[in-house]
C-alpha cells in the first residue's frame, strides 16, 4: 500500500532493529554529516518548506510517528516492556530560548543517530513499512527530511534520546546549522527523544506561549495521540494562571476517523462548529470512507451559501493521517467543491518533501473523480429520501449544485437527475419534469419547447402576467449564475428555448401562428414612429427602437422589451473576463407598439391626420432623392467619380434636412398629445425603468389628464 510522501523524522529518528543490539560503549565523537552539498542547510530553508512554521509540525508528528512504532512494536511482541504514558510534549522555556519536543516513542541509539541523522534524507521508513506493512498505516514519514526543518528556526538543535531496546545507552547530539556535528554518551533515562531547539534571535516569536498554541492547533488539531503543552489556564485575579490539568491541544479520535453508524447527527454538528466555530448549522455533510484503489477518508459539508458566489478559499483541510497538510486543495476536490467546507484525510496524495504542495498525478485525478462522484450521489440519495426537505435547502445549495453542473461535466451529467427549477408560484419540478409540464402548451410553430423564466418577478410582473394569463408557466431564475446556467440547460434539452419574459411580447415568445400583419401605411408608420421616438426620455447607457405589433386589442397598448441574446450576453460580460466588447454596448430595448389596442388606433388616426399632409410630401422628396443617388452611384466611373460624389453629398444633405423637419414636426405635435407621453411612461414604468424628473412629470401628466 503506498504511503503518503511526506517528510517525518520517525523513520530515520527512530529506527527499527529487530535484533538485541550489541552492547557498547558511547564514544565521543565529533564529525560532518554525510551530505551531497555543503549548502544543505540553505537549500532546506529556502527551497524544501513554503513557511517556516511548519517545523512545528514536522518535529511534533515525528515524535507521534515514533510513539506509533512503539505500539506497533509492541502489538506484535517485538517490545515486551510497559507502554506508560504515550503523549507527545512541547514545552518553551523563554529565559533559556528553547522549545522543546518530547516523545516516549522508540527512541535511538547512537547507530540510529549516526545512520540516521548523519546521513541526511536517508529513511528507514521502508524498512519499517516492509516488515509491518499491514499494521503501520499511521506512520506518515518518507523522505527523511523533516527533522531538518528545526535549522530554520533554530541556531542548534540538541537531540537527547534513549532507545526501547534492552540495555541501550543514551546519546546526545547537537549541530549548529553547520555540517558538523557532536555526539556523545547522556544519562537519559527514560525511553524517548528529546528535540532542543535553540531559537535564533529572526525567530523570537516561537517563544511567544501564544504563537506555539495556535501553531499546535492548527497543524496538529487531530493527531492520534495527545499533544501536551504545558498546564491549562483559568482566569483568576485579574491574570491568566496555570491549573493542574495538561493543557491537551488535540482531538486523537475526530469524526472522519469513526464509522458512519457510529455517529449523530448531533456528532457531525460538533464537529462542524469545531473547525468553524461561530457559523450557522450546516445544510448537510457526505462522510467519505473508501479503501480501495486508495485511501481516502473525511467528511464534507454544505455550509448555507448567500445568493452569490463565495469565492474565499481555504474551507476544505486536507490532512495525511490526521497530520494538517495545507488547505489549498485545488486539484483534490473539482473546483466547484471549493464552495464546500470539511476535511479530508488521504495517505495517497504525493506531496513534495515539505507537504506544502500537492503533486499533480493520476492518483489526485482519481480521488478528484471520486469525490465528484461521492458528492452527486449522496444529494440524489438525499433528494430521493425526502424530497420536500431537499426542495426546502434547495435555495440554500442552488448555486452550489449550478457551479458544479457548469464546471464539470460528470457532476453536471449526474446533477440533471436532481437539479430543482422553482417557477413562480413557488413550486419546484425537476428538468425533466418541468419540460413534460410545458412542452403541451409552450411548443412553438418550429417544434421547440420555450422555457420562460425571470430574474425579477416583482419588476417583472407584467410581463408574468401576460404569460399566465395565455396559460403559461414561468421559471424563477434570479441566480448570480443563471445567465450562464440557461444556456447550459439549452445546451442538454434537445429543442429547447430560454427566453425572458420581457425579451419580447407573449406572443411572439411563444410563436404559435406567423404573426399578423401591421395594418399601417408607409406614411401612417412613419408618422409613429416619429411621434413616439419624439418623447422616448434620454438614459444613460440605453437605447431604444420603436417598432410595431399586431397583438390583441386587449393587450397594453406599449411594451418595452430587451433582445434575449444582448441581454445575456452583458449578463455574462459582468461575470467572465474577455468579453468587454458586450459590456461596453449600451442596453438595446425596443419600444412595441400595440397596433391593435384601441388607445393606438386612436393615437394613429390624428396623428396621420395632422401631419399626413406635411410628412408626405417629405417622405416622397425623400424617396426621389434616393432613387437619384442610386442612379448616380450606377453610373459612377473614374473620370466623374468626384462630380458624383458632390451630387450625392447634396441628396443626402436634403434629405437629412427633410428627416429633421419630419422630427420636428413630429415633436411639435406629440408635444401638445399628452396621452403619446403617458403610453411611454407606462411602458417605462411596467419596466422599471420610470425614474427622477421623468416619473415626477408622470405623476404631473396623470394628475392633469385626470381633470
Amino acid at each position: 500500500m503506498k504511503k503518503c510522501q511526506t517528510l517525518s523524522l520517525a523513520f530515520f529518528l527512530h529506527i527499527v532493529i529487530n535484533k538485541k543490539p550489541k552492547h557498547r560503549y558511547i564514544m565521543a565523537k565529533t564529525g560532518t554529516i554525510g551530505v551531497t552539498t555543503e549548502n544543505i542547510f540553505p537549500v532546506i530553508k529556502k527551497f524544501l518548506y513554503s513557511d517556516h512554521e511548519i517545523f512545528l509540525r514536522e518535529l511534533v508528528s515525528n515524535a507521534i510517528d515514533a510513539t506509533q512504532k512503539l505500539r506497533t512494536l509492541s502489538s506484535f511482541g517485538d517490545f515486551k516492556g510497559e507502554l506508560g504514558d504515550l503523549q507527545v510534549s512541547v514545552s518553551v522555556d523563554k529565559e533559556a530560548g528553547t522549545l522543546t519536543v518530547s516523545d516516549r516513542g522508540i527512541g535511538m541509539t547512537a547507530d540510529d543517530i549516526e545512520k540516521y541523522i548523519n546521513q541526511i534524507a536517508f529513511s528507514g521508513a521502508e524498512e519499517f513499512l516492509e516488515k509491518y506493512k499491514n499494521d503501520a498505516n499511521a506512520i506518515i514519514g518518507h523522505f527523511g527530511l523533516g527533522f531538518y526543518s528545526a535549522f530554520m528556526v533554530a541556531k542548534k538543535v540538541v537531540i537527547n534520546s534513549l532507545s526501547y531496546k534492552e540495555g541501550a545507552e543514551g546519546v546526545r547530539w547537537e549541530c549548529d546549522g553547520s555540517p558538523e556535528f557532536s555526539m556523545e554518551a547522556s544519562d537519559k533515562k527514560e525511553r524517548g527523544t528529546d528535540i532542543v531547539l535553540y531559537i535564533d534571535d529572526e525567530n523570537k516569536e516561537f517563544l511567544e506561549r501564544a504563537r506555539v498554541e495556535t501553531l499546535l492547533k492548527k497543524y496538529c488539531r487531530f493527531l492520534p495521540l495527545p499533544v501536551v503543552f504545558g498546564k491549562e489556564q483559568e482566569w483568576k485575579d485579574g491574570a491568566m494562571v496555570d491549573t493542574d490539568r495538561p493543557n491537551i491541544v488535540n482531538i486523537t479520535e475526530p469524526a472522519w476517523t469513526k464509522k458512519p453508524a457510529d455517529l449523530t447527527e448531533k456528532d457531525y454538528k460538533a464537529f462542524y462548529h469545531e473547525l468553524y466555530p461561530g457559523q450557522d448549522d450546516p445544510l448537510f455533510w457526505i462522510h467519505l470512507n473508501v479503501d480501495y484503489p486508495f485511501n481516502l477518508t473525511g467528511i464534507l459539508f454544505f455550509p448555507k451559501i448567500k445568493n452569490n458566489i463565495d469565492v474565499t478559499r481555504n474551507r476544505i483541510q486536507l490532512y495525511c493521517n490526521q497530520v494538517y497538510v495545507t488547505d489549498s486543495v485545488e486539484g483534490v476536490v473539482p473546483e466547484f467543491m471549493m464552495l464546500l467546507q470539511g476535511v479530508i484525510d488521504s495517505p495517497d496524495i504525493p506531496l513534495n518533501v515539505s507537504r506544502s504542495y500537492l503533486q499533480s498525478d493520476s492518483a489526485v485525478k482519481k480521488i478528484s473523480g471520486y469525490i465528484t462522484k461521492k458528492v452527486s450521489a449522496r444529494l440524489e440519495e438525499l433528494f430521493k429520501a425526502d424530497r420536500k426537505e431537499f426542495e426546502q435547502k434547495w435555495d440554500d445549495i442552488k448555486i452550489f449544485i449550478e457551479y458544479g453542473m457548469l464546471t464539470d461535466e460528470k457532476f453536471r451529467d449526474a446533477a440533471m437527475k436532481f437539479d430543482l427549477l422553482r417557477d413562480t408560484d413557488g413550486k419546484y419540478f425537476t428538468i425533466e419534469e418541468y419540460k413534460e409540464l410545458i412542452a403541451p402548451a409552450q411548443t412553438d410553430k418550429e417544434g421547440n419547447i420555450v422555457f420562460l423564466y425571470t430574474t425579477d418577478p416583482t419588476a417583472q410582473y407584467n410581463y408574468i402576467k401576460a404569460a399566465t394569463d395565455r396559460g403559461y408557466s414561468v421559471l424563477v431564475m434570479d441566480g448570480q449564475l443563471d445567465s450562464h446556467f440557461v444556456g447550459l440547460l439549452e445546451q442538454k434539452i434537445e429543442k429547447s428555448r430560454f427566453v425572458r419574459v420581457d425579451s419580447d411580447v407573449i406572443d411572439n415568445l411563444i410563436a404559435k401562428e406567423d404573426r399578423k400583419a401591421v395594418d399601417l401605411s408607409d406614411v401612417q408608420r412613419e408618422i409613429l414612429v416619429s411621434v413616439f421616438q419624439s418623447q422616448l426620455p434620454k438614459i444613460d447607457n440605453a437605447q431604444f427602437i420603436v417598432s410595431f405589433e399586431a397583438m390583441k386589442s386587449t393587450d397594453a397598448p406599449v411594451v418595452i422589451t430587451q433582445d434575449e441574446y444582448m441581454r445575456r450576453m452583458k449578463e455574462m460580460a459582468a461575470l467572465q473576463p474577455g468579453m468587454n466588447f458586450y459590456g461596453m454596448m449600451p442596453d438595446s430595448y425596443s419600444l412595441r407598439v400595440n397596433t391593435e389596442n384601441p388607445i393606438v388606433k386612436k393615437v394613429s388616426v390624428a396623428a396621420d391626420s395632422a401631419l399626413s399632409g406635411f410628412v408626405k410630401p417629405l417622405l416622397d422628396a425623400i424617396a426621389a432623392n434616393n432613387d437619384k443617388i442610386k442612379d448616380a452611384e450606377s453610373k459612377r466611373t473614374d473620370a466623374n467619380a468626384e462630380e458624383t460624389k458632390k451630387e450625392i453629398d447634396t441628396l443626402q444633405a436634403e434629405n437629412n434636412s427633410d428627416r429633421e423637419e419630419l422630427s420636428r414636426l413630429a415633436a411639435d405635435y406629440a408635444k401638445g398629445e399628452a396621452v403619446i407621453g403617458q403610453l411611454i411612461d407606462l411602458a417605462l414604468l411596467a419596466n422599471g425603468m420610470l425614474r427622477g424628473e421623468q416619473l415626477a412629470k408622470f405623476i404631473e401628466r396623470s394628475t392633469d389628464l385626470l381633470k
